[in-house]
């Protein structure tokens, strides 16, 4: 990996936001559903992201899950769409390639909403066993594949946590101006990658609803407070620095009505 920037250093980062706001949001909306580890694509096992935490080790279907991640597009969808009309939000939607193709008609909502997509992988799968060949294959493929569903080509990667030495040269070589596989700070940086620059919007785990899942006794007020919290410290640092926020919702997790309420009231 190359050496850590010197974030301190003038040209490291943006010296202001426009108008001199204090702080940047970036609202995240990961779409990954029908992308996910299934056995009907060929997976020797399901996806193990599961809300009850079920891990099957066989090649067999789960069935449950599999119905958590049609939730996401089914009812998540449209409830995320809409509050982000009422509230004049343009998000970042990542989307799995494969998602898109499975559903064609929330392509094109997103596209015509005028919110950006963001490649998220052609499916929602970990990258750190790819050799080169494999990475650049597969990125060349999320760009096909999203152009053609969307009618324009992505600019902007996030993957699914685990990437290789490889991965943000590879996305530069291949005309991506920014990554966002990076927790290393509060403001986005450049990076250079060969002969290319490369922009890193740092993405944000502590802020991401995925902890939901992850921790079960972490409740969805407890995500309030700590949005709220964090929106406080980086609004503050604002005035001297620049401060940029990330906020990454999933359709399958932030969509019951309940946690629903508490994104909406951030």
């Amino acid at each position: 990996m190359n050496p850590l920037p010197q974030y301190n250093e003038p040209s490291s980062a943006p010296t202001n936001w426009p108008d001199r706001k204090r702080l940047a949001l970036s609202i995240v909306v990961n779409v990954e559903e029908g992308a996910e580890q299934s056995v009907q694509d060929g997976d020797p096992r399901p996806e193990p992201v599961d809300e009850l935490g079920v891990v099957l080790r066989k090649p067999q279907r789960n069935l449950a899950n599999e119905s958590n991640y049609r939730y996401g597009i089914q009812a998540g969808a449209p409830r995320i769409l809409a509050l982000l009309a009422e509230k004049n939000v343009v998000a970042t939607f990542t989307c799995a390639a494969l998602s898109l193709e499975r559903a064609p008609d929330l392509a094109k909502q997103i596209v015509a909403s005028g919110h950006e997509i963001c490649a998220h992988g052609l499916r929602w799968t970990h990258q750190h066993r790819m050799n080169e060949s494999e990475e650049r294959a597969f990125i060349k493929a999320t760009i096909e594949s999203i152009t053609t569903r969307c009618g324009s080509r992505p600019l902007g990667w996030l993957s699914r946590y685990l990437i290789t030495e490889n991965t943000r040269r590879l996305l530069a070589e291949s005309g991506f101006i920014y990554h966002m596989d990076d927790y290393s700070d509060d403001q986005p940086f450049w990076d250079t990658q060969g002969d290319h620059s490369i922009l890193v919007l740092p993405y944000a785990l502590d802020t991401n609803d995925m902890k939901l899942w992850a921790s079960p006794s972490y409740m969805p007020a407890d995500w309030l407070q700590y949005a709220k919290d964090t929106f406080d410290c980086l609004y503050a640092e604002g005035a001297e620095h620049t401060r940029m926020m990330s906020i990454g919702c999933t359709y399958a997790l932030w969509v019951g009505p309940a946690a629903f309420t508490h994104w909406k009231n951030f």
